[in-house]
């Protein structure tokens, strides 16, 4: 008897989170019965991006990352050929974009939550590309989105935003968790300090790649308050220089006066375990996150945080320690908090709630795979 077979499309992810999800993915179905009872075809970027599999074939599409044209091409009449030919019991798409494809059964995993951030005018003004690229974003999501069976979702808040900007039924969406590492919760020991600050001074961290709903600016505003009521026992580390774009050009050239920020640039992994390590407090005022991955990460060393008060946030944040959430518009709301953290004074930080998530919810990708095949 012929093997029905899986196609998982991925042709959009090189690098980051996104490569991360594909190849967790493909690992797990490698080393599951599934891919012994069904052939496995993934449609990838290049095969040099992932090991080699001896039970999944890898197709090569590299033009589907060259612009949005090709991108589009292969999604709404590349592919449906594909598909006619394929046959494919289940089509899963692992970024964003329904196709359209002849398949029994469709999934797309949705791992942008552009649509749904609320850009102001100056945000508009100064990152006019990312204010349409979110608008344009949620109309490529609207595309053939009833086709699928399920979508696929990291967190509960998007589930709901989902079902209520494109009317999909709330049951049919998937609320999958990013895998975590060493889920065990054991505290890193803390070492002796090697950055060069004062015996006393609090270290404020925060990670970020700089694009506008980072909300870097709500920390320096926070900082300019805290400087002015001659506040000093501390120092604000911010992973960016001003060479990496506009929006971060912008954020260094109008606060290069504030003498607790330094502007380090973009890290490595090494460095940035070096900073949680060493800091007394992470920062996380990002407006918009599918999860915010260094709450994950930072939960571990059981310090405080200073985290946004939005969905995404309290979801990511839950079962953490000492964490305090703040107004992540109100700058002045920020330095009041900062000041309780440099007075070790940690009134208002509360454990975090484990989230209640609702069916249907799964913890591996075996779990998704038997919902999506079932």
């Amino acid at each position: 008897m012929e093997k029905k077979t899986i196609v998982i499309s991925a042709v959009n992810l090189v690098e980051g989170g996104p490569l991360t999800i594909l190849r967790e993915c493909l690992d797990a179905l490698s080393q599951s019965d599934i891919s012994l009872e069904y052939k496995v075809v993934a449609l990838v970027h290049s095969r040099k991006l992932l090991p080699s599999y001896s039970n999944i074939e890898l197709m090569e599409y590299p033009l589907a990352k060259r612009n949005y044209l090709f991108r589009c091409y292969y999604e709404y009449w590349g592919f449906y050929r594909l598909s006619k030919r394929l046959k494919p019991y289940l089509w899963l798409s692992l970024h964003d974009m329904s196709p359209r494809v002849k398949a029994e059964r469709q999934a797309v995993y949705m791992h942008n939550p552009s649509p749904f951030y609320k850009a102001s005018f100056q945000v508009v003004l100064h990152a006019f590309t990312y204010a349409l690229f979110s608008w344009f974003y949620k109309y490529v999501y609207r595309i053939n989105i009833h086709a699928n069976d399920y979508l696929i979702v990291q967190q509960q808040w998007l589930r709901n935003e989902f079902s209520k900007m494109f009317s999909f039924p709330r049951e049919r969406i998937v609320v999958f968790p990013p895998l975590k590492e060493g889920d065990d919760r054991i505290a890193h020991p803390s070492t002796e300090r090697t950055f060069m600050e004062e015996k006393g001074t609090v270290l404020f961290f925060y990670p970020a790649f700089p694009r506008v709903f980072k909300n870097f600016e709500i920390i320096c505003n926070a900082v300019r308050i805290l400087e002015n009521k001659r506040i000093g026992d501390f120092k604000v580390v911010l992973t960016i220089d001003g060479s990496e774009n506009r929006y971060s050009r912008k954020v260094v050239l109008g606060n290069s006066d504030l003498r607790t920020i330094r502007f380090e640039g973009l890290l490595s992994k090494e460095m940035v375990e070096a900073y949680y390590d060493q800091s007394d407090c992470l920062l996380f005022p990002s407006l918009l996150e599918t999860w915010g991955l260094p709450i994950s990460e930072y939960m571990s060393y059981r310090k405080p945080m200073l985290v946004a008060d939005l969905p995404y946030a309290h979801e990511t944040a839950a079962e953490a320690e000492f964490v305090v959430f703040f107004n992540p518009y109100e700058a002045r709301d920020l330095a009041e908090k900062m000041l309780r953290v440099i007075n070790h004074d940690m009134e208002g930080a509360n454990h975090v709630s484990a989230a209640e998530l609702e069916s249907p919810m799964v913890r591996s990708w075996i779990g998704l795979f038997n919902i999506l095949l079932r």
